[in-house]
């Protein structure tokens, strides 16, 4: 197949572009800046905005995956609450245009969405995981921050953008994404590992909010799925079926680093941290907890279904990484991909 992967750069594009060219398919990564793809991709400048010469690769592709959008990782201001809405909406409303004008379009555009989308549910522990059928959405709870809502409407515009443009011809999937775990430098597993790993890793603000995670390879397969399976059209949601608490995934996280001592932290320690690193608390308060419904249902069988075979695998590829397990190079990647 011909792929055209608009926003493809981050780490999660890189895994995807890896994985679809291993497979024989033609990878086209669409990005903003100048950039090194993977082997067997190449790259075509767009403005994520409106149309331009990039669209002639849409048109005769057999599949979109749309993954543009401003990192999440950053601290959450106004104004860049206001870049994720726009690069997120805008983006969409691009690749939605070009697949409505091209004369052959693609048969399935699968769309990056957010696990964030669902409701926070820490004060209701007995709730069940939400899936995509008796999901709970967010944006009216009353125990959370009110920037926490605008997120949810962040993801809420983000899916409805993509269901704007008339497309008979094209399949539509939103892949309500949980944290993709894999071990490359400054991810969000690596950080984790690197407080695992100095014994700061220990329940945060209680740490019984639920963490929703996916491992890279099953996420790789999962849309290897989406992309062949012409009877699954809208919300999917790519997580591992067995979310835990902040503390017990952290906890072992450090088993499988060897380590013992994981401090814990306040919600304002946390947001201390967050601060220092340039990113934001809620990605460590909010809770998550989902389930892959529609997945599950499909057939789809994770190869690392729970979370202890996960991290020892993730970890066995983070000691084997050319560039180590350092601190600071840690550190450098994240605030590297903040900035970006």
């Amino acid at each position: 197949m011909k792929v055209v992967v608009p926003g493809g750069t981050g780490q999660v594009g890189r895994v995807l572009q890896r994985s679809l060219a291993a497979q024989g398919h033609e990878v086209v990564v669409l990005s903003r800046r100048e950039g090194v793809v993977e082997p067997g991709a190449r790259l075509v400048r767009w403005t994520g905005r409106g149309p331009g010469a990039w669209c002639r690769e849409v048109d005769g592709a057999d599949a979109v995956v749309n993954l543009a959008g401003r990192s999440v990782s950053c601290r959450y201001t106004d104004a860049h609450l206001r870049q994720m809405m726009r690069s997120r909406v805008d983006s969409t409303r691009a690749v939605g245009a070009a697949v409505a004008a091209a004369s052959r379009p693609p048969r399935v555009w699968l769309q990056m969405s957010t696990a964030t989308i669902y409701a926070d549910r820490s004060d209701e522990p007995g709730n069940p995981a939400n899936d995509e059928r008796s999901g709970v959405l967010g944006g009216e709870e009353s125990h959370v921050p009110l920037y926490w809502e605008y997120s949810v409407r962040i993801a809420r515009r983000w899916e409805a953008a993509q269901q704007e443009a008339d497309l008979p011809h094209t399949r539509r999937v939103a892949l309500r994404t949980a944290m993709v775990m894999g071990p490359e430098q400054g991810g969000v597993f690596d950080v984790l590992s690197a407080l695992a790993r100095v014994g700061a890793g220990g329940p945060v603000a209680g740490g019984t909010q639920y963490v929703s995670w996916i491992h890279e390879a099953d996420m790789v397969r999962a849309v290897d799925l989406l992309l062949a399976r012409d009877d699954l059209a809208g919300p999917v949601n790519l997580a591992a079926p067995h979310a835990l608490p902040q503390a017990e995934l952290m906890r072992v996280l450090r088993e499988a680093w060897g380590r013992r001592v994981g401090l814990p932290a306040t919600a304002g320690m946390a947001a201390a941290g967050a601060w220092a690193l340039r990113t934001d608390p809620e990605l460590l308060l909010k809770s998550r907890r989902v389930s892959p419904g529609r997945l599950l249902d499909a057939g789809f069988e994770l190869a690392h279904p729970t979370w202890p075979d996960a991290a020892r695998d993730l970890v066995a590829h983070v000691v084997r990484r050319p560039e180590g397990v350092g601190l600071v190079g840690t550190l450098r990647e994240m605030r590297r991909g903040t900035a970006a």
